[in-house]
């Protein structure tokens, strides 16, 4: 079909890589692909992968997509990366990883981290200066942790990537970074949009870590134009265009359209995120809310939490429960579970900030102590945590009209009610649920059309392919909300404890 603009779209996360095919022409996501990645986990909160898992999964989902999609791979004119934010990746001179990539959810840096945040001048003097707090997931205290766990990687280190970046360096050979990408790193200033060389001079007087950073481009501008043995490799047109690509969570936004003001984005994945476009800089005063760039131009005001499906998760195979077995007890107890209360903090947590809390039930009796108030404990303590940070982000200003839903929870019914009563708000999903490779492929189009003299802007983009699913939307109800804000105040109380 000559008519076609074919994009591939790749999102490479904790747990796995997932690649769409997407036609920008008439907005259809024409295939699928996936593949599994494993952690390499340790007890003092290491967090790793091997980033060769990332490469062959790229690769195994782009030909599942093709597959699925059953168009012709020399036809694809664009690729978009989307990557979980944070992560480390080290490159010697001669292109090679030095050692695992250190993820986001890893915390084996907290001393680092809190090392880093004293120099700064505080979480006060961290926002004054970068516009955000960093956090032990953050990327800057994984440097201090190498080169002091590990002097003779550091001494080595030629290029410091995210790993969004490594994958594009991989697909081009080129070292660029995006700014949404890089807001989360702990060494970029949000609000001028430039590296914080003096940071990295402070961790490295040798100029070693400065001379390592990616070049900064902007969210329109492509990487480059794909290797040709990558893409004999991967069966693709060695003529597409790498766009720049960005952080999971920038990518999301694009992918549910989130590119202006109103609209507020919800993923309920392994983490759960919420975040809402900005035109300004606005950095908020708490220092829970991470104001980044958007991967459109902007910023995106973001809040974190390190446990949702992780927290559920635990609980369903400690009852040896699949998905619908798990929604149909959660769906079967009340509201408030009964009065036990889950803090699902298992990974510590970011927002509320208690990076050393672990995970508690409280309030349990002889007959609430059942299978299904666990269940629904284990959801609503998880989904608390984002209406805490909902709050934040009101309290900055922002509007929560509806609330767009992502992410593997947002396919449960029984959550979507859940997160529409606590949250107080409409909820809808889009039809494609892998909104970060969406994002990613769209911005792949918007990076093409850029280098065709502006055919299309990314708002006509995301107006052609993101597709609201009308039949997920699910309005609050009143009954529901009363109750549901009671079980979030005893929530409240119990973190007040800590």
């Amino acid at each position: 079909m000559a008519n076609q603009q074919l994009f591939l779209g790749i999102d490479c996360g904790t747990q796995g890589t997932k690649a769409i095919i997407l036609d920008a022409a008439s907005g259809q996501v024409m295939g699928q692909g996936a593949a599994a990645h494993t952690l390499i986990s340790g007890g003092n909160g290491r967090r790793e992968q091997d980033t060769r898992q990332w490469l062959d999964a790229f690769t195994l989902a782009t030909r599942g997509a093709l597959l699925a999609a059953n168009v012709d791979g020399q036809d694809i004119l664009g690729v978009g990366v989307s990557g979980q934010q944070h992560g480390l990746v080290l490159l010697d001179d001669q292109g090679q990883v030095l050692r695992p990539a250190k993820l986001w959810c890893d915390t084996e840096s907290t001393p680092e981290n809190d090392r880093l945040l004293t120099h700064l001048g505080g979480e006060t003097g961290s926002l004054e200066r970068l516009g955000i707090v960093i956090a032990p997931g953050y990327t800057v205290s994984k440097l201090l942790w190498t080169k002091e766990q590990h002097p003779d990687i550091f001494a080595r280190i030629a290029r410091i990537l995210l790993p969004h970046d490594f994958l594009n360096y991989w697909l081009t050979g080129r070292s660029c970074s995006e700014y949404g990408d890089a807001s989360g790193t702990g060494y970029f200033n949000v609000r001028t949009r430039q590296w914080d060389l003096q940071l990295l001079r402070d961790i490295d007087p040798t100029g070693r870590l400065q001379a390592a950073l990616p070049e900064l481009i902007d969210a329109h501008e492509a990487v480059g134009t794909i290797l040709p043995s990558i893409a004999e490799h991967l069966g693709i047109n060695p003529q597409a265009l790498v766009s720049s690509g960005g952080g999971d969570n920038m990518m999301g936004a694009i992918g549910t359209g989130n590119i202006q003001p109103g609209a507020i984005t919800m993923s309920l994945g392994s983490s759960g995120t919420v975040y809402a476009y900005s035109e300004q800089p606005k950095v908020s005063p708490d220092v829970s809310v991470a104001t980044f760039c958007s991967s459109s131009g902007g910023w995106l005001p973001l809040i974190c939490t390190m446990n949702l499906t992780n927290a559920t998760g635990v609980i369903r195979d400690l009852f040896e429960l699949d998905i619908e077995q798990f929604n149909n007890l959660v769906a079967h107890a009340p509201i408030g579970a009964d009065g036990v209360c889950m803090l699902p903090f298992l990974n510590g947590e970011r927002v509320p900030a208690l990076p050393h809390a672990t995970g508690s039930l409280h309030c349990l009796t002889m007959t609430n102590m059942t299978q299904a108030n666990l269940c629904r404990a284990a959801v609503e303590g998880t989904t608390f945590g984002l209406r805490y940070g909902l709050d934040l982000l009101r309290q900055n200003g922002l509007q929560s009209r509806s609330i767009c839903l992502i992410g593997g929870g947002s396919k449960s019914p029984v959550w979507r009610q859940i997160v529409a009563d606590i949250m107080n708000t409409p909820v809808i999903c889009t039809e494609q649920a892998e909104a970060a490779a969406l994002g990613a492929a769209i911005q792949a189009a918007w990076c093409k059309s850029w280098s065709n003299g502006h055919e299309s802007t990314l708002a006509d983009l995301c107006e052609r392919c993101v597709k609201l699913d009308l039949s997920s939307e699910t309005l609050p109800d009143a009954d529901n909300v009363v109750a549901a804000q009671q079980a979030y105040e005893r929530y409240q109380q119990q973190v007040a404890t800590l």
